[in-house]
C-alpha cells in the first residue's frame, strides 16, 4: 500500500507524473525525481526542451508508418538498406525494438494495430491496403510477417498471408522461439534475434 508522504505533496505531484510511464513503480519514480531535481537546472531545462520540441515535430513516416522526424524516416531513405525485403509489424515502437538486434537491415511497413473484431479492429481500419499497395508496387523477395505471437497477431499474419497467396514472394514469420502470448515490445534482444534469424516459411 503506497504510504502518503503528507508533508511532500510536491515531490509526490512529480513521482506520479513518472508513474504513467510503462514499467515505472513507485520506487523508480522516486529514484527518478529525486536524480532529476538533483540536476542543475541547465540540465532540467534542456530534457524538458528536447521532449518538447522532438514532441512537436513527431510524425508519422507517409511511406512506412513509423515515428519520424523527417518524411520519409531514415530507414526508408537511406539507400544501404536492403529495399527487397520488407517486415511487416504491429506498431511504431517494434521498428525500434527490431532496430536494437542490429539483425534486419531491410525496411518495414507499420500496421497500426492488430485485427481483433471484438474491439472493433477490422482489417479496413489498419494500414493493410497501404501494405499491398507498396507490395505492388515495389520488387520485394521476402514479406516478413513479425506480428506479436498473440491470437491477434496470429490472426493477422494469416490474414496478410492469405493476400499474398499466389505471389512469387517469400513469405516467412518469427521463429516460435517468441513466447506465444508476449507483445514484441517486451522479448528481449536475444530472443527476438534468434526468432529473426530462425524465421519460418508460410508458404506450403
Amino acid at each position: 500500500m503506497k504510504t502518503k508522504m503528507s508533508n511532500y505533496s510536491w515531490l509526490e505531484k512529480i513521482i506520479d507524473q513518472f508513474k504513467k510511464l510503462p514499467g515505472i513503480g513507485e520506487k523508480s519514480a522516486l529514484r527518478i525525481t529525486l536524480y532529476l531535481l538533483n540536476s542543475s537546472e541547465k540540465d532540467i531545462e534542456e530534457f524538458a526542451k528536447t521532449i518538447v520540441e522532438t514532441k512537436k515535430n513527431l510524425k508519422f513516416c507517409s511511406i512506412c508508418g513509423g515515428l519520424t522526424i523527417n518524411d520519409p524516416c531514415e530507414i526508408c531513405s537511406d539507400p544501404a538498406r536492403d529495399h527487397t525485403t520488407l517486415m511487416v509489424v504491429e506498431k511504431p515502437q517494434d521498428i525500434f525494438t527490431i532496430e536494437k538486434t542490429g539483425m534486419f537491415r531491410g525496411i518495414y511497413h507499420v500496421l497500426g494495430g492488430l485485427i481483433s473484431p471484438s474491439q472493433g479492429v477490422t482489417p479496413d481500419k489498419l494500414r493493410i491496403k497501404k501494405l499491398m499497395e507498396r507490395i505492388g508496387k515495389g520488387n520485394f523477395n521476402e514479406i516478413i510477417i513479425a506480428t506479436s505471437p498473440t491470437v491477434e497477431g496470429e490472426t493477422t499474419a494469416l490474414y496478410i498471408k492469405e493476400l499474398l497467396t499466389g505471389m512469387n514472394i517469400k513469405i516467412s514469420r518469427l521463429a516460435s522461439g517468441v513466447p506465444f502470448g508476449s507483445d514484441l515490445e517486451y522479448i528481449d534482444e536475444r530472443t527476438l534475434s534468434q526468432a529473426l534469424a530462425h524465421r519460418i516459411s508460410l508458404k506450403d
